[in-house]
């Protein structure tokens, strides 16, 4: 499995893991910014800027506040 592959992987189980909380999308982002190194975050943002194949829809939107962040 390539890397950006394992990366949206455990990235949506993150989001499934969070997905009963009402505030999963800021959940998502303050997991990522938190416990992932920068350039894990890099490679799922350049991902969602080239079409995001494979993120799920709240992960997409969590990558929009690492951006901003």
């Amino acid at each position: 499995m390539q890397e950006v592959e394992h990366l949206v992987k455990m990235a949506n189980q993150i989001a499934d893991n969070f997905s009963f909380h009402e505030d999963a999308v800021e959940r998502i982002s303050d997991h990522l910014r938190r416990f992932w190194a920068p350039s894990m975050q890099q490679k799922l943002i350049s991902l969602d800027n080239s079409g995001g194949e494979g993120l799920k829809p709240a992960v997409r939107e969590a990558l929009k506040g690492l951006d901003a962040g």
